[in-house]
């Protein structure tokens, strides 16, 4: 079904690689005006070549609080109104209990704790003046329900994400503004298979091991990420709210 997202107004957040560049090309073959934020600008431009026509990039960090503002201000001028939301941006490396350190702990909950706060709270008066009502989606993960070894911090700060949704949808009833949270598994990507570092094999090792764990018996790509968060941000999901969508070949559930 084409067109899904006809004219509507998006913002991805962290949408230069991976996840969040497969959701912006799928939006905007949908028919949506698609805003994406990065940190660096060459790889800004080149994403938002990438995705073609109605694109827009952003210099913006999500844990500085007045590059959202500045965000907001440029899709208020252009827009007036924010349909979608994708609070993307965020990540993490690996560290075990007993080496961690307080920068590794701040860095993560900064990025996907509190980047996730105050993009959604900033986006909210756009969000109310969406044309068929609001839908936000948070960048979960299978990790925020398992047990990672190494991973404890990157799992935390998603497990907190899960709950800012459920408590988030209470605090916005009768507002219009869906809120749900979109839980990938192993998808191949560039911040993946960095977590091993720069050898190839040891790359291609995690992804072979990954993807042994998988039901469906290989690692997921950027596109079926991006194909889900369609469904949340259409009208289709219209009363689909809270929930906790795995997208992880079976992986959150054995």
């Amino acid at each position: 079904m084409a067109n899904r997202l006809a004219n509507k107004v998006a913002v991805i957040t962290g949408g230069t690689t991976g996840i969040g560049l497969g959701a912006a090309k799928a939006f905007a073959a949908e028919g949506a005006i698609v805003y994406i934020t990065g940190r660096r600008k060459a790889e800004l431009d080149a994403a938002v070549a990438a995705i073609g026509v109605n694109a827009y990039g952003v210099l913006a960090d999500s844990t500085k609080l007045e590059d959202l503002d500045r965000l907001y201000a440029q899709v208020q001028e252009r827009h007036g109104r924010l349909d979608v939301l994708y609070a993307n941006a965020g990540g993490g490396d690996m560290l075990p209990l007993g080496e961690l350190t307080e920068k590794h702990v701040d860095d993560i909950f900064a990025r996907n704790v509190k980047g996730v706060i105050f993009t959604v709270q900033k986006a909210l008066p756009l969000l109310d003046k969406a044309t068929t009502g609001g839908s936000v989606i948070l960048a979960g993960s299978t990790t925020s329900v398992l047990g990672t070894a190494a991973f404890s911090i990157y799992s935390a700060s998603k497990a907190a994400v899960r709950n800012l949704a459920r408590s988030w949808i209470l605090d916005l009833k009768g507002r219009a503004i869906r809120i749900n949270t979109l839980s990938p598994g192993p998808i191949q990507t560039p911040g993946l298979v960095e977590l091993v570092g720069d050898d190839v094999a040891q790359q291609q090792g995690l992804l072979d091991y990954l993807a042994s764990q998988v039901p469906l018996g290989r690692v997921g790509q950027p596109a079926e990420i991006g194909s889900a968060a369609v469904f949340l941000a259409s009208d289709e999901s219209s009363f689909v709210n809270g929930v906790e969508l795995f997208v992880d070949g079976g992986l959150a559930q054995v």
